[in-house]
């Protein structure tokens, strides 16, 4: 039997990942292990948020399979690339601890949400559907136009500040038992704004009690927390392969427990159907990115998710405890275990105008060569958010708050 050139790279670049990396991890030698990713040396590069950086071996593989691509075309489009995509499909499933049959592929997380919130057909005029101010700005408007597509009211809560995972389940009980005619929540896992992490589990098993089902966007909490999906508890989650994953630009997926699909409509592109691939129609997509999926994941494996997840909170700790109790600051992101991970934001005492927090952002940037993103949409204010990765140091930590220190000072 004849193996082609593409199996023969996957294969090749397997043990390249798994030894090194491995070994690295094993001695917690995050030096080498950030070593592995290219990072610009123009700024310290402290907002990893947008999207993950590919390690050198997945690059690697990524220009393999884009040469594959691009060489073979449809020859092996339309023979054998169905199954190597299927294959890559059946690894994140793995990787998630779901069934294959309940994964789809999108190209962010964004389209898998904003499928799962448009299509949901269990709504009826008079209904309520509730969101919060931290979920995606992209996922709030797509909440807000079910008025007018379901005829439901859309109700706004603002998650308390300082928030504890107890508070937070009190906050949706409460808006729960306010307003019993809900019927659909949005839920982030982990907030894009301040690094918020919600105690989704005993939400969403709140939620169910009262006949609600939540929708949850899970785009940066997988891959930076140490979890698996069933343990969410929710029936349709959104999520990112090419943020914590490491995966090349332009990959997502969006996962339905097997026995809930049909409360996901089919998209108009395609026909009724049964399948989750049906509630999603993206036409062409960059095959390569997915093809690389496998190689992302065993790189991410080798190191290991709780001690990937721990190195992320370490980084953040780094600069966060030294300054935790400085008067001048807010830092928006509890320190209680569970909460945060690696994401964390924070204003100067006060400034919590847009433009102030722009300015804040561009201090650090110009005046000490450190990229960080303001944020907008906070019911408290706007702020700055800081996002390390495992391509950081602990020196770009020190140097982050020996800088927020001298601004606050």
């Amino acid at each position: 039997m004849e193996i082609d050139r593409r199996t023969m790279l996957g294969a090749a670049a397997l043990p390249f990942v798994a030894a090194p990396i491995s070994a690295a991890a094993a001695g917690d030698d995050w030096e080498r292990i950030a070593a592995e990713y290219d990072v610009t040396r123009d700024v310290i590069q402290l907002e990893h948020g947008n999207w993950g950086m590919m390690a050198r071996p997945v690059l690697a593989e990524y220009r393999r399979q884009v040469e594959r691509v691009n060489r073979d075309t449809s020859f092996y489009a339309r023979r054998t690339m169905p199954a190597d995509v299927e294959a890559a499909r059946a690894a994140v499933a793995q990787e998630l601890g779901v069934a294959v049959e309940e994964v789809a592929f999108t190209r962010n997380a964004t389209e898998a949400m904003k499928t799962l919130i448009l299509q949901y057909n269990r709504l009826k005029p008079g209904d309520a559907v509730l969101y919060a101010d931290l979920d995606y700005d992209a996922m709030q408007a797509s909440m807000e136009s079910l008025a007018a597509r379901r005829g439901v009211r859309v109700i706004k809560i603002a998650l308390p500040e300082p928030a504890t995972r107890q508070s937070l389940i009190d906050a949706y009980r409460s808006a729960f038992d306010a307003h019993p005619k809900i019927r659909m929540a949005l839920l982030t896992h982990l907030s894009h704004r301040t690094g918020l992490v919600l105690p989704i589990a005993e939400i969403a098993e709140m939620a169910r009690q009262r006949g609600i089902d939540v929708i949850v966007d899970a785009a940066h909490s997988v891959g930076q927390l140490d979890f698996r999906l069933p343990g969410l508890r929710s029936d349709f989650i959104g999520i990112n392969l090419h943020k914590w994953f490491g995966a090349p630009l332009g990959v997502g997926a969006m996962v339905v427990r097997r026995n809930r699909v049909g409360a996901i409509d089919p998209d108009p592109a395609e026909a009724p159907s049964d399948n989750i691939a049906a509630r999603i129609h993206t036409g062409t997509v960059d095959y390569a990115a997915l093809l690389t999926l496998p190689t992302a994941l065993a790189f991410q494996r080798a190191i290991g998710a709780e001690r990937r997840a721990a190195r992320l909170r370490a980084l953040r700790d780094r600069w966060v405890r030294p300054l935790r109790k400085m008067p001048q600051l807010q830092i928006l992101t509890p320190d209680e275990p569970g909460s945060y991970g690696a994401i964390t934001a924070f204003r100067l005492r006060g400034k919590v105008t847009h433009d102030e927090n722009v300015s804040l952002a561009k201090a650090l940037l110009d005046k000490h060569r450190i990229f960080t993103v303001h944020r907008d949409g906070v019911a408290s204010g706007s702020c700055v958010r800081v996002t390390p990765a495992l391509a950081s140091r602990m020196s770009d930590m020190d140097a982050l708050a020996a800088a927020i220190r001298s601004l606050a000072t």
